[in-house]
């Protein structure tokens, strides 16, 4: 009993206050050399006339957080001038949402980790590890925050979450479960298509052309597309696909290469710690990718590197699962 209460208590600290405690020196302990938002006083007008305004979820907690944040502190004049001095409520509003949304991420992550680990895995010491590397890279891409990408990264893990249940168990209720979920986190960004390249990567058989899961494939893609199309149709803008092509820039700024070297060595450091059977579905994972990963070549910048932490994410559960029934001629 004793023992299993200590487990408890160390899943406490390493999956929700050491994480918590990263983010949180991250936000206040240094200030972003990128984007000055501890100066935002409230949500800047470009969140809702660019590309940024289909965040629609984000957004709207952003709004409304800084609200009941600036009511909240009409009580406590004190408090506030205390607060005012490390960043304005718009921004303390936007850690409070995305430290809440770091932890349930924190603790999806662990229970991804538990679900059937590989060999390796097996060690709780090597699981704590990869899982404080995995939150670290989040936390330390934070040096561009914003008010999305955090909870776009629960969504994703809560979606891989549920797709290496349905592999394991094939309930519809999860599969079910998968579909509204990519339906609500396109609301919060378009990450939410890389859902469905995980959940290709585990069932599409590429070398005989198996597409005995092509309608599951196809139901996500219509659960990403209807709410990403309307988006487009009833929130129209002036500037509807990207800020800007930066494809040039990327390839020739010495800051967005080393970003590239970022994004491209983190995959293979996960590549490297996966077996031969698990490192054939992060090559599909990569391919049914591809679109994402041109879309941050063409409208991203490398050097928001931010951008990769889905598919380094990926890449450590994939590293960490045992697919025992997944044949390695797919």
């Amino acid at each position: 009993m004793q023992k299993l209460f200590d487990e408890k208590i160390n899943d406490v600290l390493f999956v929700i206050i050491f994480p918590f405690l990263l983010l949180f020196i991250a936000y206040y302990g240094f200030e972003s050399s990128y984007v000055d938002m501890k100066k935002w006083e409230k949500a800047p007008d470009f969140m809702f006339s660019s590309v940024y305004a289909y965040r629609v979820i984000p957004n709207y907690l952003s709004v409304h957080v800084t609200e009941i944040l600036t009511e909240i502190m009409k009580g406590f004049p004190v408090l506030k001038a205390f607060l005012l001095k490390h960043g304005s409520l718009f921004y303390h509003g936007v850690f409070v949402v995305n430290s809440l949304f770091f932890v349930l991420s924190s603790i999806i992550l662990h229970l991804i980790f538990k679900l059937s680990p590989a060999d390796f895995f097996q060690d709780i010491k090597i699981r704590r590890l990869v899982h404080l590397l995995a939150v670290f890279f989040i936390v330390i891409t934070q040096y561009v925050p914003t008010n999305c990408d955090v909870v776009a990264v629960f969504f994703y893990l809560y979606g891989i979450l549920l797709t290496l249940k349905y592999f394991h168990y094939k309930k519809y209720s999860v599969f079910l479960g998968l579909l509204v979920l990519i339906f609500i986190s396109t609301f919060v960004r378009e990450t939410a298509c890389l859902n469905i390249a995980f959940f290709a990567a585990l069932f599409v058989n590429i070398e005989k052309f198996d597409l005995t899961y092509g309608k599951e494939i196809a139901f996500l893609v219509i659960a990403f597309v209807l709410p990403y199309l309307g988006l487009k149709f009833f929130i129209p803008q002036n500037v509807s696909f990207a800020e800007g092509i930066y494809v040039l820039k990327n390839f020739t700024s010495p800051f967005n290469l080393l970003g590239l070297c970022f994004g491209v060595l983190g995959l293979y450091f996960t590549f490297s710690l996966c077996s031969s059977d698990q490192q054939i579905i992060l090559k599909k994972y990569i391919l049914f990718s591809s679109p994402y990963l041109l879309m941050i070549a063409l409208v991203g910048l490398f050097w928001e590197t931010r951008l990769f932490i889905p598919l380094l994410l990926t890449g450590f559960v994939i590293a960490s699962h045992e697919f025992k029934k997944y044949k390695t001629t797919s």
